[in-house]
């Protein structure tokens, strides 16, 4: 068999191997891209402030909410800001200040909700004859400028005369009504100071 009739026979083929060194080619651009688009995806903060601190103040200048942290960071693919041991103090002349703090924390992109986890604690301080109030729980959601905070988890109350625990809450500061959701158990102490 000659040279030229092995060619005849391997002639056939040089289309399909053409278009198989194409679709090779393809392929690896398309794994290129979609590598690309993985990293751009990447959950790395543009943004680090540490010792951050924050006020808010109502339409006549007077400061109504202080928020700090130790350290706050912004990532930009979820639009999410983290806190590292956050605090959150709620001002009102009319009532006691309200400071709540935890080991971790989020700040919602328009900044109309605090998030506090792990070990949180809400101290509200004494007015008149009624006694500091500390609220202990491991998740708080607070809406600052509705001076609101509710939580589906476990609470502990304590204040001089009474300890209570309960599985979820509301307060609403402006109004002063805290509501305790379920399996609610106190204990009561008359002669505690």
């Amino acid at each position: 068999m000659t040279v030229a009739a092995r060619t005849r026979y391997w002639l056939p083929l040089l289309p399909l191997l053409a278009l198989l060194a194409f679709v090779y080619w393809l392929d690896k651009q398309v794994q290129q891209e979609v590598v690309a688009s993985v990293n751009n995806q990447r959950h790395d903060p543009d943004g680090i402030m540490d010792n951050f601190s924050a006020v808010k103040m109502d339409m006549q200048g007077v400061p109504s909410a202080l928020l700090s942290a130790k350290q706050l960071r912004h990532y930009p693919d979820h639009d999410t800001t983290e806190l590292e041991l956050p605090k959150l103090t709620m001002l009102n002349a009319e009532r006691p200040p309200v400071h709540i703090k935890g080991l971790h924390g989020n700040v919602s992109s328009r900044g109309d909700e605090v998030i506090f986890r792990d070990d949180v604690v809400v101290l509200r301080e004494p007015v008149g004859t009624q006694s500091a109030m500390t609220l202990r729980t491991e998740y708080l959601r607070v809406l600052p400028n509705k001076d609101w905070a509710n939580t589906d988890r476990a609470v502990t109350m304590v204040d001089a005369y009474n300890t209570i625990h309960a599985i979820g809450m509301e307060m609403d500061n402006k109004t002063r009504i805290l509501k305790l959701l379920s399996h609610v158990r106190s204990e009561h102490l008359p002669h505690a100071k």
